[in-house]
């Protein structure tokens, strides 16, 4: 790799990182009282998957260690936004979906944070959303091939 493209790559991932820590920043600001971001993206992926998942799978589809991953959960069916119960084929595992208060919390999340969403997307421009979708979506499955 040439020193062009170290400074390019480093320079990317520099941006990436600095935008991941404001959109956290953003978000965890507009979510609902007492929803964390990794709550939210977990109710969002169970709503989204419509399936359930077993806490092993969580943890993998986020990167997680099953310890962080039972932390969120802990805190999500405490919350009433999830049901866990025992996988019926193995009663040592348990599976995790999403209740309808979960769904209801999920919803009024995507309803706190979209005006803030659309308002950065509306600034930068949709052209270049769109054009900066397929570089971001490759991004995300090389760094995911790596893991």
């Amino acid at each position: 790799m040439t020193d062009t493209n170290q400074h390019l790559a480093v320079s990317l991932f520099s941006e990436l990182l600095a935008v991941d820590q404001l959109v956290r920043h953003a978000l965890a600001r507009v979510l609902p009282k007492g929803m964390e971001l990794s709550h939210f993206s977990v109710l969002n992926h169970l709503a989204h998957s419509n399936a359930e998942r077993s806490p092993t799978q969580l943890a993998q589809t986020f990167h997680l260690t099953r310890g962080a991953m039972t932390n969120t959960l802990t805190k999500l069916e405490w919350a009433g936004y999830i049901h866990i119960r025992p996988d019926w084929d193995d009663a040592r595992k348990k599976m995790v979906s999403i209740s309808p208060a979960g769904r209801a919390a999920r919803d009024a999340a995507i309803a706190a944070i979209t005006p803030l969403v659309a308002d950065v997307a509306g600034k930068v421009g949709e052209d270049k959303v769109r054009a900066a979708l397929p570089l971001l979506r490759e991004l995300r499955v090389k760094l995911s091939d790596q893991t």
